[in-house]
C-alpha cells in the first residue's frame, strides 16, 4: 500500500466530521478487501468536545459554544478557527504498530512541525499532547523530571509549571482502524480555554504559535503537519 492520502477539508463542522470519520471506519471494518489510509486535515467552527472519560466539572462555562460528546479518549478540549486538526484514518495492523507507538509517532510529527518554526515541543509523561516552555519556547534543554513525593501528605510538584500546551491529542481505535487525532494551535482565539480545565487539568495554560511570536497561516502548518504524518504513518 502507498502512503496515506492527504485530504484537506477546510473549515468544517466538528459533529459532521466526527460522524463522517465514524462511518468511514465502520465501512473499513466491514470491507473484505484492504482499504486506503487517509489523513484528514481541517479546522473546526467553535466547539467543545468531551472524551469518553470527560467529567462535567471540567466544563464550567461553555456559554454559546456548543458541546458535543465523542468516543475518543481524554477529557474536554476546545476547537476553533486558527487550529489545525489532523485526523489519521490508519490501519495499525497493516502498519505493524500498536497504539503506544502510534501516539508516539503523532507526537513526534507535531514536534518536528514546531521545530520548523523555531519552537521546541516537549512531552509530559502521562499527559498526551505537546507542551512548550513559556519562558524559552525555542530552547532545547529537556524538561526536568518530576520526582515523586517522598512522604504521604506532601503535594507532588506541578508537572506543568512553566509550560503551555500547544497540541492536544485524543484517539479512537476500532478493530485496528484509527480515527480522531491531534489539534495543533496556530493563531486562534484562546479565550474559550479559560472556560474549561483543558484536558482535565485545572489551571493548565494553553498557547498557540502566535502567542510564542510565530505568525504563520494555518494552511502552511496544515501542509507541514500533514506531510510528516503521511511519512511516519506509511507502511
Amino acid at each position: 500500500m502507498t502512503a496515506p492520502n492527504l485530504v484537506y477539508r477546510g473549515l468544517v463542522d466538528a459533529a459532521e466530521t466526527i460522524e463522517a470519520m465514524r462511518a468511514c471506519v465502520e465501512a473499513r471494518n466491514a470491507a473484505t478487501e484492504p482499504t486506503p489510509d487517509e489523513i484528514w486535515l481541517c479546522e473546526h467552527l467553535p466547539v467543545y468536545t468531551q472524551g469518553l472519560a470527560g467529567k462535567p466539572e471540567h466544563l464550567f462555562d461553555p456559554g454559546d459554544i456548543p458541546v458535543i460528546q465523542t468516543n475518543r479518549g481524554g477529557q474536554v478540549t476546545y476547537h476553533g478557527p486558527g487550529q489545525v486538526l489532523a485526523y489519521p484514518l490508519i490501519d495499525l495492523k497493516r502498519l505493524g504498530i500498536y497504539v503506544k507507538e502510534y501516539v508516539y509517532r503523532i507526537e513526534h510529527c507535531v514536534i518536528k512541525t514546531l521545530e520548523t518554526y523555531g519552537v521546541t515541543g516537549h512531552r509530559v509523561p502521562g499527559a498526551p499532547g505537546i507542551y512548550v516552555r513559556l519562558d524559552d519556547p525555542g530552547g532545547h534543554a529537556p524538561l526536568e523530571s518530576v520526582p515523586p513525593s517522598e512522604r504521604l501528605g506532601v503535594a507532588a510538584p506541578d508537572p506543568f509549571k512553566g509550560l503551555g500546551k500547544i497540541a492536544a491529542l485524543g484517539i479512537k481505535v476500532s478493530r485496528n482502524h484509527t480515527y480522531h487525532g491531534v489539534a495543533l494551535n496556530v493563531e486562534m482565539d484562546l479565550s474559550p480555554y479559560q472556560r474549561i480545565n483543558p484536558c482535565g487539568y485545572a489551571g493548565l495554560v494553553t498557547v498557540d504559535l502566535a502567542t510564542l511570536g510565530v505568525h504563520v497561516d494555518v494552511a502552511s502548518v496544515s501542509r507541514q503537519l500533514g506531510a510528516r504524518l503521511a511519512e511516519h504513518l506509511s507502511p
